[in-house]
């Protein structure tokens, strides 16, 4: 079991335990929205209503925790895949899945080092790497999977895919250019804005991969179904999505 499953795992079990009456919601969100979904979650508890209770991680792994019979009430995926295996699997409230969220692809660097470039077909990606790596997501990840999609669409996977190191969440891989361990990396814009470490160097161009968006859904073996739609409700509405507006997501 890879550590990040692991430790989801035993975070989901730990909070299944507690008494459903001493917190709010359980609510599996993808790893790019810690920020966001925390400020969201205060937002909801400065309203009087019990604070959510947020796990985060890579939405294949969430996915898999849900499938498995993880007691959770709302699922955020950083893609649309993931949620359409659970949906396929009776696993979520189909009435209650909406699309609320966009984000961009973008390449960063160290913040000390970090110099613009111009990213289009062709682009001299491995021969700016030299002998470092490229920092991304698993290919199972949505951001790691965008990231491949971008790459090959631009005729350099070939190149770069030997050079590439591999995080098992879209933070992983932002945690390895922040170290220094990697001069690039392909993260959300959101996660580059999140951190003081790396700056973004350049956009991928939207064309180059499939629209980035974030469903949420109420899932169907919710233990606290009604707290977590109203939850639900809250994150897309303008007042829940002007937050996440703040941490740099487009509004859907």
């Amino acid at each position: 079991m890879r550590p990040l499953f692991r430790a989801i795992t035993v975070a989901v079990a730990l909070l299944a335990a507690a008494p459903a009456l001493a917190r709010g919601p359980l609510v599996l969100a993808a790893a790019s929205l810690q920020e966001s979904m925390n400020a969201a979650a205060d937002a909801w508890a400065a309203r009087h209503h019990e604070r959510p209770v947020i796990s985060f991680g890579a939405s294949s792994a969430l996915a898999r925790q849900i499938e498995a019979g993880a007691p959770a009430d709302l699922f955020v995926s950083a893609d649309e895949d993931w949620m359409n295996a659970l949906a396929k699997k009776g696993a979520i409230v189909p009435a209650s899945r909406v699309t609320f969220l966009g984000n961009r692809l973008v390449l960063v660097a160290p913040a000390a080092a970090a110099k613009p470039v111009t990213i289009r077909r062709g682009f001299a990606l491995a021969q700016w790497l030299g002998s470092g790596r490229l920092a991304m997501a698993d290919s199972a990840v949505p951001a790691g999977k965008y990231g491949q999609q971008a790459l090959t669409a631009l005729g350099v996977w070939g190149a770069v895919a030997p050079k590439v190191a591999r995080g098992d969440s879209v933070r992983s891989a932002l945690a390895l250019v922040e170290r220094g361990a990697a001069p690039y990396g392909i993260v959300y814009a959101t996660d580059a804005f999140a951190s003081k470490a790396v700056r973004i160097v350049g956009v991928f161009p939207a064309a180059s991969h499939p629209p980035i968006t974030y469903p949420v859904a109420l899932l169907k073996a919710a233990p606290s179904a009604a707290a977590g739609e109203q939850f639900r409700r809250f994150l897309v509405s303008s007042a829940g999505k002007a937050i996440f507006r703040h941490y740099g997501f487009v509004a859907r």
